[in-house]
């Protein structure tokens, strides 16, 4: 069996490429920028599934590039499976297009709330997700996963997540937001919900792939605690946050998406797919020791 993975050197993506190899399987993973279409179907000849993780995941930069990663290159991808036969298509989108809502963890059922649509990478992987969905209702075979907030090793760029991990780590970050919270998860159990879709996972659906739902603060305290430090105590409130944003002390895009608790139930994948994510703790104590320096692998 082989499978091509775009954005194979990626934090997620290498993850699905590893487990993908201890499966059994023959991985392609040459680097094809998502704008090749031809490279991309050749990378897909003979291939009998593709998964589609790369994406430009910021909170910063050029508008126009999130567009030519997030939602043309993710059209790319699609035509070229198409053009390749290939049998099945993994699209590898993201919790935000799934919530938050207000007072409870969001489901495969919900949406964003529309102040969230002006963060240029929350709304491009809104639409490329939408195509790998319009994709499948048009005769592609495409299932889509809904990774929550991954965290572990090898997230070296880093994600949004992995400067999180490296700021309470290294005890840059003093403070937390307080009203907000998390869906962390191993991106090991992230990486097994990619094949398990592969295998069970209807197509046009949609399934988060999700860990445990907690506030910033016990978030923070966790990757404090493995990198033997105190936690932040510094308890900063929102519309603080928010007008230190205007301000542009602070990152607006990211304040935006911290207004709600980004809590989110994985229980249609756990039900369908038979995932089963485990304890969370042992993914940030890797995290926190590739920070550190003390692991590379």
């Amino acid at each position: 069996m082989r499978a091509y993975v775009t954005g194979a050197s990626g934090f997620i993506g290498s993850h699905v490429v590893r487990t993908l190899r201890e499966e059994g399987w023959e991985v392609g993973d040459e680097p094809i920028d998502v704008g090749d279409r031809p490279g991309l179907e050749r990378a897909m000849a003979g291939c009998n599934a593709v998964f589609h993780v790369a994406a430009l995941y910021a909170f910063r930069g050029d508008p126009a590039r999130f567009e030519r990663v997030n939602v043309d290159g993710t059209r790319n991808v699609l035509e070229a499976a198409r053009r390749a036969s290939v049998p099945r298509i993994v699209h590898t989108s993201t919790c935000a297009t799934c919530g938050p809502v207000p007072g409870r963890a969001a489901t495969e059922e919900d949406g964003p709330p529309e102040w969230e649509l002006t963060v240029p990478y929350k709304a491009t992987k809104l639409a490329g997700e939408r195509l790998a969905l319009a994709a499948a209702t048009d005769g592609l075979d495409v299932v889509v996963v809904n990774p929550t907030t991954p965290i572990g090793e090898g997230d070296w760029v880093p994600t949004p997540t992995g400067r999180m991990v490296r700021g309470v780590a290294t005890g840059r970050f003093r403070g937390y937001l307080s009203g907000t919270g998390v869906n962390l998860v191993d991106v090991r159990d992230v990486a097994r919900g990619h094949l398990l879709a592969l295998e069970r996972g209807r197509r046009g659906e949609r399934y988060l792939l999700g860990g445990v739902d907690m506030t910033l603060r016990d978030a923070f305290a966790l990757i404090a605690r493995a990198a033997g430090r105190r936690p932040p105590r510094l308890r900063v409130p929102y519309g603080f946050a928010r007008a230190a944003a205007g301000a542009r002390l602070l990152n607006r895009h990211e304040i935006a998406l911290a207004r709600l608790p980004m809590y989110f139930s994985s229980a249609k994948a756990k039900r369908e797919l038979g995932y089963d994510p485990g304890p969370v703790e042992v993914a940030i104590e890797r995290a926190v020791a590739d920070v550190l320096g003390s692991r590379r692998t």
